[in-house]
This record gives structure tokens, C-alpha cells and sequence, in this order.
């Protein structure tokens, strides 16, 4: 194991380095939230792809292939779509707004006062997301190391923390970057081929498996349309991933770009699919499924390889966890307690600018990291955790943030409503039906839906210098469009 420790401790050096050297050039806000906005397409589709590629996209996905065949490509393949579909359609007008967080474009487009509820909710998926990462960490260097969990958790996370909080985004861009390729190197170029092979090919595994492992809807209807009503339109909503879109150099840039790392995240859900299947013919009996990785890293590669693979897991679950912790930081500074300390700005912005902002943005990283850390220590059903966090944001944040987009009537009032009803809608049916349960997140959506037209539909139209100065931020503006003509309100009885 010598060759493969080598690996290990080699990359994670390489990734405090960058930290290092990322401290140096984040000297303002912008260098340290979004990078600048300065990324070029080939950053830009590596880190994209990198932070929706986890650890639940590695480990979890070849685990559902293990026990569904081809079919357990679906989970990974909502998110490729979610990512497709946010790059394709919204992605330009996203990045043309020059904002640092969701919050904040929901108060840009609905003249303010959303900011705090939406900010608290987008700061609860944001944790849940980094906690769960960051546990991830136990089982990879369990593997490595046969270290206790605590102590798996506390080095992987402290890691992590170290160079989120030295350089901002711009240590995680160049550290996602090197997760990226040894993503791509380790799962698809090397453990693919290799899993395939040690499990007699296609044709073997054909013959020595059901024929249903092989359908690529085996899974069943209602789990893959679950799966993209939570991972495909979470997609489209995150703070994680909208702050990659900040970072993007042009919106042609966030349009293209953002193409090929969905595209990419097709491909890894199906060569993950196919890994966990050929791990069944090998290991058919393993305790659990999501054993399917390690097991076979550890026991059909070669020493070398297998320390690059299982980088390359440690990457996926590092580059989810950076993004998340980051995001999760930016909300809590700029969107709460900015907020609730009146430090606010008319355009949504926050007062105080230069180095001072950097500090401060830096100090929420740093405390973020340290609550994570703890967090994951202490909580042992993450799967229960991570299911209120993306229930919450899907049925809280989703209607007002898509209907801000496409319909120009949607108010305040509306937005307001839909996340509330929908927030305490989803919160009581998991009460009913249970946290893991589909109802919860189907119905939460359809009342959040319903609050946010008939509110928006009963209240007066948004005001026409808002409008107008959404449109114009929306195509790139410095200065306000011409007002549109007023809605009529509602005629009343």
C-alpha cells in the first residue's frame, strides 16, 4: 500500500498548496466568491463538473448499480439533465445579473424582501449538502487507512476547510480542476475498463446476471421521476451550483461550458451504472450496496491504480463538499446576516467593500467548515437529512425562483407565499407520510405552486422601475430599460 499512500498524501498536499496559492490572487470580493467571473470555458465545464459529481455521484451511483443494473445510471443522469437543462436555458440570463447569490436575484426581481426566508432556506440545503459530504470521508479513508470515523471526518474535513477558507473560489476552481482530471482519469479511464475486464466482459456479465439488470427503466417510473423532480430541478435552484455560473467569463461561456460538463455527467452516470454491475457478478453478496466501490478498488486493482482511484473518489467527494461549504458560507454572510444587521444595499448588494469583505467572507468559511465538521461527527442518518434539505429547497424555492424567471405577474407577496406554504407544506407531509417518503416533496411543490399564482394574481403587479431594472440586468444592462406598461390588478367585486 506504500505506492498508493504515496498517491494520496501527494494529492491532498497538492490541494493545500493550491489553497495557498489561490490565497494570493482572492484580494476582493468578487476574486473570492466567483472567481473573478473570469472563467474560460475549459475551467469553467471542469469545475461545473466537478462539484455536481460527488460522492453520491461516485459511490452511490455505482451502489445502484450494484443492486439495479444500467437502470441505476438514473439518479446521476437526473443531475447531467438538471445541469443541461440550467445551462441551455437559463444559465446566460444568470450569469448577465452579476449577483452573488440566489437570494439576491429573487430581491432584484421582486423588489426586495424575500431575501432572509429564502436565504435561511438555500443556507439549510447548503449545510446538509457539505455535512454529508464531508462524512463521506469516513468510508474512503477507512479504506486507505483504517482510521476511526472521527478521525477520517476531522482530516478529510479540515482539508477541505484549510483551503476553501485561505483562497475562496479560487482555490476551489484550481483544486476542481485537479478532481476533475483525476475524476476522469480514475473512474472512467481506469476502474471502467478494469471492472468490465475482471468481470469477464459484457457477455459474461449478461449470462451471469438477471436480464432485468440490463433495462433501462428497471428502477421503476416513480423513482426516476423522483429523481428529477429533486436532483434535475435542484439543479436548476442551488446556491452550489448558481455560484458556478457567477464565475463564468461571458454568458456564452455559462451556456456552453455548462453544456459539456452536463454532458460529461451522462457519461459518469453510466460508466458508474456499469462499474457497480460488473461489481455484482464479482461480489454478489455484499452487506451493502454501496460497498460495491470499495470492495472492488480494493481488491481487483493494482497498487498504484488503486491509489489513483480512490483519489479519484476522495476528489469527488472533496470538490462537492469545497463547493458546497463556499455556498453555504456566501448565503450565511451575505444573505442573513448581512441582512438582519441592516447592511443591505437597495440593489441587493451588501455595503463595505475591498479587503474588509474578503476577511469576513473568509471568517464564514472558517466557521461554516467548523459546524460541518462537528455536524457530521454528530449526525448518523444522512440520507434522512439530506432528503428535508432538498425536499425544503424543491418545494420552498423552486416555483418562486423559476416563475421569477418566465412570468412576468409573479409579486413579492407570491414569492413570499410559495415558500412559505410550500417549506410548511413539505415539513407536515414528511411528518405524515415519513422523511423518505415521494408524497412530501409532490404535494409540497403543487401548494407552493398554487400560493405563489393565486398570492401573486390577488396582489398588485410588481413595480414597473423593478421590472425594468431586472429586464435590463437580465441582458447584460448598466442602466434600466424603458418601464413596461403597468398590469392591470385584479378587478375587484
Amino acid at each position: 500500500m506504500a505506492v498508493d499512500y504515496t498517491v494520496i498524501v501527494l494529492y491532498l498536499a497538492g490541494m493545500l498548496a493550491m489553497g495557498w496559492w489561490g490565497m494570493r490572487r482572492a484580494r476582493s470580493k468578487s476574486e473570492f466568491l466567483v472567481a473573478g467571473r473570469r472563467l474560460g470555458p475549459w475551467m469553467y465545464s471542469g469545475t461545473m463538473a466537478a462539484i455536481v459529481l460527488g460522492g453520491a455521484s461516485t459511490i452511490g451511483g455505482v451502489g445502484l448499480g450494484y443492486t439495479y443494473g444500467l437502470s441505476g445510471a438514473w439518479m446521476v443522469f437526473a443531475i447531467g439533465l438538471g445541469l443541461l437543462a440550467l445551462s441551455v436555458f437559463f444559465s446566460a440570463r444568470i450569469a448577465r445579473l452579476k449577483v452573488y447569490t440566489v437570494s439576491e436575484m429573487l430581491d432584484l426581481r421582486y423588489g426586495g424582501r424575500a431575501g432572509v426566508i429564502s436565504g435561511v432556506v438555500m443556507w439549510a440545503y447548503t449545510l446538509m449538502l457539505a455535512v454529508t459530504s464531508t462524512i463521506a470521508y469516513a468510508t474512503i479513508f477507512d479504506v486507505l487507512f483504517d482510521l476511526p470515523r472521527t478521525v477520517a471526518i476531522v482530516l478529510g474535513g479540515t482539508i477541505v476547510v484549510a483551503y476553501s477558507t485561505l483562497g475562496g473560489m479560487w482555490s476551489i476552481t484550481l483544486t476542481d480542476m485537479v478532481q476533475f482530471v483525476v475524476k476522469t482519469v480514475g473512474v472512467l479511464l481506469l476502474l471502467l475498463p478494469i471492472a468490465v475486464v475482471k468481470a469477464g466482459g459484457f457477455a459474461e456479465m449478461k449470462a451471469a446476471l438477471p436480464t432485468s439488470y440490463f433495462e433501462p427503466l428497471d428502477i421503476g417510473g416513480e423513482t426516476i421521476f423522483t429523481y428529477v423532480l429533486i436532483y434535475t430541478f435542484g439543479m436548476l435552484i442551488g446556491q452550489d451550483i448558481w455560484q458556478r455560473v457567477f464565475t463564468a467569463r461571458t454568458d456564452e461561456v455559462a451556456r456552453w461550458g455548462g453544456t459539456v460538463a452536463g454532458t460529461y455527467c451522462l457519461a459518469y452516470a453510466l460508466a458508474g451504472a456499469v462499474i457497480g454491475t460488473a461489481a455484482k457478478v464479482m461480489y454478489p453478496k455484499l452487506p451493502s450496496a454501496d460497498d460495491a466501490f470499495a470492495t472492488i478498488v480494493k481488491d481487483e486493482l493494482p497498487m498504484g491504480v488503486r491509489g489513483l482511484v480512490l483519489a479519484a473518489a476522495l476528489a469527488a467527494v472533496m470538490s462537492t463538499s469545497s463547493g458546497a461549504l463556499i455556498a453555504c458560507a456566501t448565503v450565511a454572510n451575505n444573505d442573513i446576516w448581512s441582512r438582519l444587521r441592516g447592511a443591505v444595499t437597495k440593489d441587493g448588494g451588501t455595503e463595505g467593500a475591498g479587503h474588509d469583505e474578503v476577511k469576513g467572507n473568509r471568517l464564514f468559511i472558517l466557521v461554516m467548515g467548523v459546524a460541518v465538521i462537528g455536524i457530521a461527527i454528530a449526525l448518523n442518518d444522512v440520507v434522512q437529512a439530506l432528503t428535508v434539505a432538498y425536499n425544503l429547497l424543491v418545494a420552498g424555492l423552486l416555483v418562486p425562483i423559476l416563475g421569477g424567471l418566465l412570468w412576468r405577474r409573479g409579486t413579492v407577496q407570491g414569492a413570499l407565499a410559495a415558500v412559505g406554504v410550500g417549506g410548511l407544506a413539505v415539513i407536515g407531509l414528511m411528518w405524515t407520510y415519513g422523511i423518505l417518503a415521494n408524497e412530501p416533496v409532490y404535494y409540497g411543490l403543487l401548494a407552493s405552486l398554487a400560493a405563489y399564482v393565486i398570492v401573486s394574481l390577488a396582489t398588485r403587479p410588481t413595480d414597473a422601475a423593478v421590472l425594468a431594472n431586472w429586464r435590463a440586468r437580465l441582458a447584460g444592462q448598466d442602466t434600466p430599460a424603458e418601464p413596461d406598461p403597468p398590469v392591470p390588478a385584479p378587478a375587484t367585486a
